[in-house]
């Protein structure tokens, strides 16, 4: 069982022994004025709809219900006082679509706001407060008492909730500043409120209630207009980060990493055109990147392909929404859905789907920033991928995919000043040459010629592995380097590279003989090897020196041999 699974078991069973018997206690043993069901209702529709729908301030709902259940404490007791809370408390979980395994949080909630109430109604009753009082200076200690202890006790609780969840926060942060001017604007507000019913009645709901329900909509409305202009500054902040990077991948994590940042997002995948189908460029489940998850898609099928067809994005709040439009892989337990085209100079290019296990994670408005953001990654996925194309011709040999001989150079300059910094033992070069490589395009022509240079490289890159580079030097020349490898190391290295050249022959086609489709080709290499710092002081001498093994004590001693960098 996991440890949120552990917790939510304690946490439910903490809540049987205490808020049940709480409110029994409670409706038995203080004061209390019967509530006609009429009242209960009122309450009830008020307490709801301000739960239902918090403002929401720095990703933090502040809970305004207070203002209706302090008048329920004051004209009927502390029962109904935590009655109407605890009700407030599930519209509140219900607004903010908690999910089954963060079911603790309404537990905890519900436990933490009954202990409040509990406390602050005994701090009252034992200053003298009484309920139904009318006189406001009999009442203003017993009150403000209340008022202390409920928001002291909410501070407190709050933080130790915190430590039970495993969370390290300071005691004084900016959401008890929030909380202090809440208490602020609404315990005023409920005063005016008990008062104000004890003179006339049900109309007081209609002379306080609507216009508070009225304030905090435009409050929550302004809220939500100053998130979407985060949201879009947000997505043009992480649209230049995106045009910064220069390789597909850094491009493709920072653009998943930013949306999950920014969105709650359980499935992530970004989907590729490519000629006639969808395919798989990046997908990641819950943190974890999972390759080839998604088989190829055609348009118009499934969610993705019709995105890609209709050129639209769409979203669903819910499962029940999207499952008569699925077809092939959904991620599991995938409730909302949002799924956006990637357009590329007016066509689409890509398409980004993200889902949540969570009901109605994702609004209207986020459509249009999204429509930004893809831009950005548009642009950048086309200037990395440009980017990469001409850094692969610039660096490495188009015919053998080696890296080339500009792209060694500079290798070979930064793996010297590594060794001459101390930060490497020893380099050693290996360079070969094929042997008799000019009788060989005489014969076969020079097509034939270039399929041994692409065999050739093949079989020598399979043989190093990660234990060196291996670069085309120029015409029929290869190097090796080889960081903190000693000659004795390189010099068997190079043996068996000579050896595996020698004994299995090329399989090569004949282009000067139209009657001779394939033919079988022996072929030798002569090998130089020299080793840094014994051989040579700088990079260009490493070099010359093991050029000079490979033609005077290679290629002069009869060719097919290794030869070694003697002074």
């Amino acid at each position: 069982m996991s440890n949120k699974a552990n917790k939510t078991k304690l946490l439910f069973i903490c809540w049987l022994l205490i808020v049940p018997t709480g409110l029994f206690v409670a409706y038995h043993f203080f004061p209390s004025v019967q509530m006609n069901l009429y009242l209960i209702l009122s309450f009830l529709v008020f307490a709801g709809i301000i739960s239902y729908f918090p403002i929401i301030i720095d990703e933090t709902p502040i809970f305004l219900a207070q203002w209706v259940t302090l008048v329920a404490f004051l004209l009927h007791g502390l029962f109904y006082e935590i009655l109407f809370m605890q009700f407030s408390i599930v519209m509140l979980m219900f607004s903010l679509k908690i999910k089954k395994d963060d079911q603790y949080r309404y537990y905890l909630n519900s436990i933490m706001f009954f202990i409040i109430s509990f406390i602050s109604g005994i701090v009252f009753y034992a200053l003298g407060g009484e309920i139904r009082h009318t006189s406001v200076s009999d009442m203003i200690v017993p009150l403000f008492a209340y008022q202390l202890v409920n928001f002291s006790s909410n501070q407190l609780l709050h933080h130790l909730s915190g430590i039970f969840l495993g969370k390290k926060e300071r005691f004084f942060t900016k959401d008890m500043l929030w909380d202090f001017f809440t208490v602020t604007m609404v315990f005023p507000l409920g005063i005016g409120l008990y008062y104000l019913y004890i003179d006339i009645g049900y109309a007081a709901f209609l002379l306080i209630g609507i216009p508070f329900i009225s304030i905090a909509y435009v409050l929550r409305m302004y809220n939500s207009s100053e998130r979407i202009n985060e949201y879009l500054q947000r997505a043009a902040e992480i649209g230049h980060q995106l045009t910064e990077r220069l390789q597909v991948n850094e491009v493709l994590d920072l653009f998943i990493q930013k949306i999950s940042q920014m969105l709650p997002v359980d499935y992530a995948y970004i989907l590729d055109v490519k000629g006639e189908e969808l395919v798989l460029l990046r997908g990641v489940e819950k943190g974890e990147q999972r390759p080839n998850i998604i088989p190829p898609i055609k348009k118009n099928e499934g969610i993705s392909g019709m995105v890609w067809g209709r050129e639209k994005a769409v979203l669903y709040h819910e499962k029940i929404e999207w499952e008569h439009d699925a077809q092939g892989y959904m991620p599991e337990g995938a409730e909302s859905i949002l799924c956006v085209p990637i357009f590329r100079e007016k066509k689409v290019e890509a398409v980004l789907f993200l889902a949540s296990t969570r009901k109605k994670q994702y609004e209207k408005y986020q459509i249009a920033m999204f429509d930004i953001l893809c831009s950005y990654f548009g642009v950048a996925m086309s200037n990395a991928r440009h980017y990469e194309k001409t850094k692969m011709i610039s660096e490495y040999c188009q015919l053998t995919k080696l890296f080339n001989y500009r792209y060694f150079d500079e290798l070979l300059s930064k793996e010297f000043e590594l060794l001459m910094k101390g930060d490497r033992i020893e380099l050693s070069l290996i360079m070969l040459d094929i042997d008799h490589f000019k009788k060989i395009n005489d014969t076969y022509g020079h097509q034939s010629g270039n399929e041994i240079l692409v065999q050739m490289a093949k079989r020598i890159k399979s043989l190093i592995g990660n234990r060196g580079t291996v670069a085309r030097y120029g015409g029929e020349e290869f190097v090796i380097l080889l960081p903190d490898t000693n000659k004795q190391a390189a010099l068997r290295l190079a043996e068996i590279v000579r050896l595996t050249i020698a004994n299995r022959p090329f399989n090569i086609q004949n282009f000067l003989d139209l009657d001779v489709n394939h033919e079988s080709v022996n072929i030798t290499v002569s090998i130089g090897v020299a080793t840094a710092p014994y051989d040579a002081d700088d990079s260009l001498a490493l070099i010359r020196h093991a050029d000079r093994a490979l033609y005077i004590g290679a290629k002069r001693a009869g060719k097919n041999r290794v030869a070694e960098y003697v002074k």
